[in-house]
């Protein structure tokens, strides 16, 4: 496992280009607080994810005239030969949080909004949207439609089809799980979905919420058909959970990435929030599939 050297980012998506590794995530804003909550990002160059992280200037982003608060877990994909930023924010106009999508000429930006607004529902609260594209190059956002906004007060996990520039939905979203779906849980989090093709020609996503003992975790559903928008089955065993590694510290919102070498690692924050001397970090476990799933190898 690799603990990083980046200190108090949470949400964290580490992107490869070029060799440079950019970790992007939920930073903390000039006050050193988390009420205001910025978009930021590190480089590191050194070709070693346990290799030294520097920040970039606030600059990389240029922030909508709305994004009041709540600007939260930026994450940032190569496609089409642009980089792409799909980050949550509230907004003042809408009253509501929602993601956005941001593009950029370079993974250092600068990242200007083109969406014209959120891109997801208006009257809904929905944070930790993702990128998938499909088989047949479509491109899809999976996104959480938050419990602060449901009828029942439970997350679900939403998702729907994008447009070829990325700018506007081009179908209505389609409700893929409960949080409380899973026999893991009792709460009522959906959070940082990610998407992961395995060898099988199966469809999986990671995702977080509390378990069963109220630590912050990562879980594994799978889809049935292997499409984004199928029937999706929640897998008993977690991928990442405080019981399972033996440590202290729990953790979740978790991303997969390839390194230079080829080795894949699930990356998450961890603790979920500060214990004794260490805050939310960036940490990366080995992973691997076994069995048509992914297991850590701690």
């Amino acid at each position: 496992m690799i603990v990083t050297s980046i200190k108090k980012l949470r949400d964290p998506f580490i992107l490869l280009e070029n060799g440079i590794y950019y970790a992007y995530g939920t930073g903390v804003g000039p006050d050193n607080s988390w009420d205001n909550t910025r978009w930021v990002c590190y480089k590191n160059a050194s070709g070693s994810l346990e290799g030294e992280w520097t920040k970039i200037d606030d600059s990389y982003v240029i922030y909508p005239e709305d994004a009041i608060k709540n600007r939260w877990a930026p994450e940032v994909h190569k496609y089409n030969g642009a980089f792409y930023m799909i980050a949550s924010y509230f907004s003042s106009k809408t009253e509501h949080r929602g993601c956005s999508v941001f593009k950029a000429p370079s993974p250092e930006g600068p990242f200007e909004e083109i969406t014209n607004g959120h891109i997801t529902q208006s009257d809904w609260d929905c944070i930790d949207g993702t990128l998938y594209v499909d088989k047949s190059g479509q491109p899809w956002m999976v996104f959480v439609h938050e419990w602060t906004s449901t009828d029942d007060k439970i997350g679900r996990m939403a998702v729907a089809k994008l447009s070829a520039d990325l700018t506007h939905f081009v179908s209505e979203p389609v409700e893929l799980f409960r949080a409380d779906d899973p026999e893991w849980t009792d709460h009522c989090v959906t959070d940082g979905c990610f998407l992961y093709d395995s060898a099988d020609g199966g469809l999986i996503m990671i995702w977080s919420n509390f378990d069963n003992a109220h630590n912050y975790c990562v879980g594994i559903a799978k889809s049935e058909n292997g499409k984004v928008d199928g029937k999706w089955v929640q897998q008993s065993e977690l991928l990442f959970s405080k019981e399972k590694t033996g440590d202290i510290y729990d953790g979740g919102h978790g991303m997969i990435l390839r390194d230079v070498d080829g080795t894949e690692y699930l990356c998450l924050h961890s603790p979920n929030h500060p214990l004794g001397e260490r805050e939310e970090t960036p940490i990366l476990i080995p992973i691997k599939e076994q069995n048509g799933t992914l297991v850590c190898e701690f």
